[in-house]
Formats: C-alpha cells, structure tokens, sequence
C-alpha cells in the first residue's frame, strides 16, 4: 500500500472542500468529510484513520459490521451511506452515527420504533431522488412533501436532513440541478414539518465541490481518497 498517496490524496481533497466553501461564502467547519471505504480492506482504512479521518462511510451493512469488528476504534464515527434493508436495522442501528439513505417512510417508521429501544439512536437523513432515475431509491421530491406530517410524528429517531445522489458518472455541472433540488426540497419539508434539517449529505468524488457549493454539509468522498493507494 502507498501511504504517500494516501496522505496526499487526504490533503487534496480538503484543500478543494475549503476552497469550494470559500467560494461560497461558508466557513471549511461547516462541512464533513465522510470518507467512503467500501471495498478497502482494513489494513488500507487504518493508516487513513492516522491521519485524522474519523468519518467513515460503508455502503452495505454487512461490510460495515465486518469492519467496525476489525477495527475497534471508539473516537470512529461510523455512516452508513447505502440501502438499509428492514431486517438489517436492528444490527445496524447502535453502530452507526449517521444513517444517510432512510428511502421510504416504511424504513423511517421501522427505525423509530427501534430507536425507542436505543440509548443513543443515530442522526438519520432521508433520501430524496432528485435525478429522477428509476434505479435510484428514495422519495421523489414532491412525494416527501406530501409525507411531511408523517415524518414529523416520528419522534424517537433524530430526523436532520436530506440525502441524494447526482445521475451516475455526472459531473459538477450537470450534477449541479440535482443539489439545487434537494437543498428546495429540504426548504419546503422543514417549513411543512416543523424540523429544523440542518443537513445536507450530497456530493461524491467528481461532484462534491458543486455539492458544497449549493449548500452540502456532509460530502461522501471513496475513489479520490483510494486512487493510486493500492499500488
């Protein structure tokens, strides 16, 4: 493993997220990394963790259990990034800081009733479709709006913002309309539900700095912190 590409890559890709918060008038604070280690083996996520990443997102349950077993870190703040499937919650729930892909209201509905079990529940965002692909979960924008009282009769599992993916392979400028779009939507749902939703999760490798220019407070990075790291 290449751990001088390692460290380089970390230092670029925060030196691009302060400067598109900058540009957008924000403070670098405002936003968090969520460093994406699906398919990097623990040997490869450890030297991350020494320098200073404490974000760590997998996009499948069972990888992230098998993970969060290898590397006993308590400082690690653990996010689940990909579909949760119903029968997976119960397991995943007291592992996770942050659940960012809550796609349905049945899912949101299960997670409540278990979060009124569970001493310290995670933060959860919901999944809007914002692309407006049929592969993609989640609530279409207007459907989430008309779900506004139900989300907000959910009181035990924290609700703080929004989640979406751009169209695959898109890049920042045609990625752009689809953060706009969650950032509104956010807006509509937090005046209909009373909730405050300061979060935004949105941006990838190749579009995260549209995402934080548009709004974004976590940004989920994998391929620009691992390229060239496995040489």
């Amino acid at each position: 493993m290449n751990a001088s590409r390692l460290a380089e890559n970390l230092a670029n890709l925060r030196e691009r997220i302060n400067d598109a918060a900058r540009r957008s008038d924000r403070a670098p604070e405002e936003i968090t990394l969520v460093a994406v280690t699906k398919r990097n083996p623990p040997e490869r996520v450890r030297p991350l963790i020494e320098l200073g990443v404490a974000d760590l997102g997998e996009n499948y349950p069972q990888e992230l259990w098998s993970k969060i077993d290898a590397i006993t870190n308590p400082t690690l703040r653990w996010h689940l990034i990909g579909h949760l499937q119903g029968n997976k919650a119960r397991r995943t729930l007291p592992l996770v800081r942050m659940i960012h892909a809550v796609d349905s209201l049945k899912l949101l509905k299960t997670l409540d009733t278990l979060a009124a079990e569970c001493h310290d529940p995670p933060q959860v965002c919901l999944q809007v479709n914002c692309s407006g692909e049929q592969a993609k979960h989640g609530w279409e924008p207007s459907a989430i709006l008309n779900d506004a009282e139900a989300i907000a009769s959910c009181r035990s599992i924290p609700i703080v913002g929004l989640m979406t993916m751009a169209a695959y392979d898109s890049r920042p400028d045609s990625a752009r309309p689809a953060f706009i779009r969650l950032r509104e939507t956010r807006d509509a749902l937090r005046s209909r539900s009373g909730l405050a939703l300061p979060e935004l999760s949105m941006g990838m490798s190749n579009d995260f700095e549209a995402a934080i220019e548009e709004g974004a407070t976590l940004v989920r990075a994998g391929s620009a912190l691992f390229e060239g790291v496995a040489s």
